[in-house]
């Protein structure tokens, strides 16, 4: 994974990683405290501050992820572009972007802010809880691609058709639906209504 001087602040200076804080907040989103990001998925989870990532290309067309098998939270299941957790004090956009470079290797492109969505969704398969109070961004991609191994499985653009195909055959992460159907006024505005979103 490349390292960002966010993600160096907060490793051991001997390489080994901290434990990963997250910021837990009020129905508002208003910080409260942290919790080790683990302890805050267990049951019946405690609701923490997340962002969600949607970005597509030129035509119009999503950029997927599939997760990759040895991430211990939904291994394997396709998801949106990027998501995760910004650290303590770190601004949600911020943490987007360094999450979108960390995991595919590239800088999105007019990222722009699409609102929140809170939601409680338990993963059946870990037995994780899901609680997060969700920023959700939308841009394009513009540059190539460079996935890290580590993050990510797979990775696919989709038309809304294709999207309906492949979400009818394949695992996708409890969140996905949640966090696309409430970023698709700010996806419609950034790709224009011919895209079909």
């Amino acid at each position: 994974m490349p390292i960002t001087p966010a993600t160096a602040k907060h490793s051991a200076s001997n390489g080994a990683a901290d434990a990963i804080l997250l910021e837990l907040v009020d129905e508002n989103g208003v910080t409260i405290g942290t919790a080790e990001k683990l302890a805050a998925h267990q049951p019946p989870g405690q609701l923490h501050r997340a962002f969600s990532v949607f970005l597509f290309d030129e035509q119009g067309r999503l950029l997927l992820q599939q997760r990759a098998l040895g991430k211990y939270h939904s291994p394997g299941v396709w998801s949106n572009t990027c998501c995760g957790h910004p650290y303590p004090g770190e601004a949600p956009f911020a943490a987007a972007a360094r999450r979108t470079y960390e995991e595919l290797g590239v800088s999105p492109t007019l990222l722009a802010e699409a609102g929140t969505v809170r939601y409680n969704h338990p993963d059946p398969d870990s037995g994780l809880v899901e609680q997060e109070y969700n920023h959700l961004f939308v841009g394009l991609v513009q540059s190539a691609l460079r996935p890290d191994p580590e993050e990510v499985g797979e990775i696919a653009f989709v038309s809304p058709a294709e999207l309906a195909e492949r979400h009818a055959k394949d695992t996708f992460s409890a969140w996905f639906m949640t966090v696309l159907d409430a970023a698709r006024p700010a996806v419609r505005e950034l790709t224009g209504t011919a895209a079909g979103w």
